[in-house]
């Protein structure tokens, strides 16, 4: 197939766009999962592609070039996206800032800095700044199902670490806080 196409002949082009562009566009839809987000890709990789369309060397496929620019653009929209929400995310106001005494408990403080740090980290996310499961999964560019155990996992630590304490009152009324 590459053979059949002509570097910088604007027909050739034509035809790559009207042969590669349902392929082009599916691969996209499901890296980025949006399709209007693909679609917008799609374009700009054509643009991107008929800019440079004098310069294509023939010996690599036309089909494998076009693929390349246009996964290349979807990777840059997706960390665009991700800088965008992660910065979303840091400007949303919040109606108080609390701090690390707001726990009010020193113990269960120095057992948060004790957790893995993605652990620790969705856990004052989710509990101490509110953000959503999903928000913060947005933000650090992982499944929500990632932030979700991440979540489960710190919980069972503390909790494991610091139930034994509930009984003598020492822990704050509402302790750590499952999901249900």
């Amino acid at each position: 197939m590459g053979s059949e196409y002509r570097p910088g002949v604007q027909e050739d082009f034509d035809r790559l766009y009207e042969e590669t562009y349902p392929r082009l566009f599916g691969t996209l839809v499901t890296i980025l999962r949006d399709r209007a987000a693909a679609e917008d890709c799609v374009q700009e990789a054509y643009l991107r592609a008929f800019r440079a369309w004098s310069r294509w060397k023939p010996e690599a496929p036309a089909e494998a070039w076009i693929h390349r620019i246009a996964i290349n653009v979807a990777v840059s929209y997706r960390r665009r996206e991700k800088l965008r929400l992660a910065t979303a995310l840091l400007r949303r106001p919040q109606v108080e800032t609390p701090g690390p005494d707001a726990l009010g408990d020193p113990d269960l403080l120095a057992e948060l800095r004790a957790l893995p740090p993605k652990q620790s980290a969705a856990l004052v996310l989710r509990h101490l700044h509110g953000y959503s499961n999903r928000e913060i999964a947005l933000a650090l560019g992982v499944p929500e199902r990632t932030i979700a155990s991440r979540l489960a996992a710190a919980r069972a630590k503390l909790q494991s670490r610091l139930g034994g304490r509930q009984e003598t009152g020492t822990l704050p009324a509402h302790g750590v806080p499952s999901e249900r």
